[in-house]
């Protein structure tokens, strides 16, 4: 999908609601979606581990520089019409959810990252990190650039793990790492898989199955050191298997999640607030807000951070 160009020759990011739409929507979701009695989704792709080697030779890969906050990195384009043969609004639910389109959340989690390594609240290295519905999976480069030991990269749809983060994780790397530089040794691996069923094929989770610390039952080199998800939370359906997902694969007791989204999603109800509600319900994970942008371009979007109490 082609971004919008700001009068600073910039890319503007992709908005997940457009504030203009009638509808409250920055996408299509095809008659009926918002209006009368929910329809049932249909059965997810089947989850797999997507190897670099099935990158996409039959789609056009472009890629352009993005500076975030003095760090570049490469920003890859590809259209949704010859991935998927849908025009560039379209989001179908159980079939593409959005994985295309850089979010604005994405890049909100990257400068949070790089201000929380740079204040000494963070370190990558030698970590094993996981981003969730990853798209360009700029968070996840992020990781691979400053030392982490593996990361894990999930989308809903292995077509954007093969015409889209596969390329776009191998041209950033080979941008700003040199063939000698020690810190380019992360096991970087992708995954396509829905919350419910993914759990089933990445390779480091939990013992427990309830996610919960047990020290008897949990192997503590056991799950993921920091996961990290940007525009996740949107649909209210999804919520509750994303937060199983979450306790499922988080390392006990130092695991950390890094959660960036919008506040509320005008339209379809989720948002960064309705799932901290489900983390706090359930009392095995605490909450602390990092960042808020206000910046004028979407509503207030938001960062968390999540650990075990």
């Amino acid at each position: 999908m082609e971004a919008n160009t700001s009068a600073t020759g910039r890319p503007d990011p992709f908005r997940l609601f457009d504030e203009k739409s009638q509808s409250g929507l920055g996408f299509g979701f095809g008659s009926g979606f918002l209006d009368g009695p929910e329809m049932p989704l249909p059965p997810p792709p089947p989850s797999v581990e997507v190897l670099p080697s099935q990158v996409s030779s039959n789609v056009e890969f472009n890629v352009e520089p993005i500076d975030l906050d003095g760090l570049t990195l490469l920003k890859g384009r590809v259209s949704t019409k010859e991935v998927f043969g849908l025009s560039n609004s379209d989001l179908i639910p159980g079939k593409y959810e959005g994985g295309l389109k850089l979010w604005e959340g994405s890049l909100d989690l990257v400068k949070t990252l790089s201000s929380e390594m740079q204040s000494g609240k963070l370190s990558l290295t030698g970590k094993r990190v996981l981003e969730l519905g990853c798209g360009h999976g700029l968070p996840g480069i992020l990781a691979c650039l400053k030392g982490a030991r593996a990361v894990h990269f999930q989308d809903f749809n292995a077509e954007v793990l093969q015409c889209l983060t596969i390329p776009n994780v191998n041209a950033n790397i080979q941008q700003n790492l040199s063939a000698t530089d020690d810190n380019n040794s992360a096991e970087v691996r992708f995954f396509a898989s829905d919350w419910n069923e993914a759990h089933l094929i990445l390779p480091h989770v939990l013992a427990d199955d309830s996610g919960t610390k047990n020290s008897q039952t949990v192997d503590q080199a056991a799950g993921y050191d920091i996961i990290l998800m940007a525009e996740t939370v949107y649909s209210v359906s999804t919520l509750p298997s994303l937060y199983k997902l979450i306790k499922k694969c988080l390392c006990s007791p130092r695991g950390i999640v890094y959660l960036a989204a919008k506040k509320h999603y005008f339209g379809v109800g989720g948002g960064s607030r309705r799932f901290i509600s489900i983390v706090e319900k359930d009392g095995v994970l605490a909450s602390s807000l990092v960042s808020e942008v206000t910046d004028g371009s979407s509503n207030v979007r938001e960062v968390w951070k999540l650990y075990f109490k």
